[in-house]
């Protein structure tokens, strides 16, 4: 059985430097596991620039090898890793992914349009899986903490949710132990790729949209006690005046005035410290 693992560069969602996507840890981990269990042969592929150091962190996570496809240079929304992905993968039983990378322009396709070019069959939020009897029997996270069992024949793509049942283990000692390949292709780029998600349109052409980046910004989330009146006494309160309750804090120093205000958000449990 041969098992190959797509792994993407990540980014920290604070300080915005490239890392290991969290995503494709997990999809690397339980391939790990499952190479192990059925002594199949397991590949670490990757699209893109050999010389990213984000790369050398899949060592650390267990990853013997991390082969990379060099794509040519192209603009970011013009560069094609689908046809380059698609030829290197035939072959292969299983396949297995993170759900979507953590770029700013990842769509979450990749996975569906590898799939299409293989003709496999694709397996979404994957939590686990399990491999009998030539075929694959994934249990899916859905919405409300539910779960779901589904079974596929092999070979099969597997994109592993960010919620699955793994626990990566980082060593440093296999980082230095392991090697990063970086391999020529030919590929041509293409205009409806992503980097590496498509986000464009087939009849869109790159050169007519207007990019701009910029950081983004959460908007300030304003905190509400949760309403704990009956429906009676809510409708009641709209139509007449009373007092909802609360103190004015007017003596003290700031420090006391700011543990009256902590006080209160932790008895509406508004912060959990």
């Amino acid at each position: 059985m041969k098992i190959a693992v797509l792994v993407s560069v990540g980014r920290h969602p604070v300080s915005g430097t490239a890392r290991y996507s969290r995503n494709d840890a997990a999809a690397l981990t339980i391939a790990l596991s499952l190479a192990k269990t059925h002594g199949a042969t397991l590949d670490v592929l990757h699209a893109g620039d050999p010389s990213n150091p984000a790369l050398k962190e899949y060592l650390a996570l267990g990853a013997r090898t991390v082969e990379v496809l060099e794509v040519p240079a192209a603009p970011e929304l013009q560069r094609d890793v689908v046809a380059p992905l698609a030829t290197r993968l035939r072959g292969y039983d299983l396949v297995l992914t993170g759900t979507r990378a953590e770029g700013a322009f990842d769509s979450g396709m990749l996975p569906y349009r590898v799939a299409n070019a293989l003709d496999m069959p694709l397996v979404g939020a994957a939590v686990d899986l399990t491999l009998r009897d030539g075929r694959a029997e994934v249990r899916q996270f859905m919405p409300k903490g539910l779960r779901r069992r589904v079974e596929v024949q092999l070979p099969a793509l597997i994109a592993v949710h960010p919620m699955a049942n793994t626990a990566p283990s980082y060593a440093y000692a296999r980082l230095r132990e392991g090697t990063i390949r970086p391999v020529a292709t030919a590929a041509p780029g293409s205009a409806d790729a992503g980097s590496p998600d498509a986000r464009i349109p087939d009849s869109a052409n790159p050169d007519d949209l207007a990019w701009t980046a910029r950081p983004a910004t959460a908007k300030p989330v304003r905190l509400a006690a949760a309403e704990k009146r009956s429906g009676h006494a809510r409708m009641l309160s709209a139509t007449t005046t009373e007092s909802r309750g609360g103190s004015v804090v007017i003596e003290g120093s700031s420090v006391e005035k700011a543990q009256v205000i902590l006080a209160y958000l932790r008895e509406h449990q508004l912060v959990d410290y």
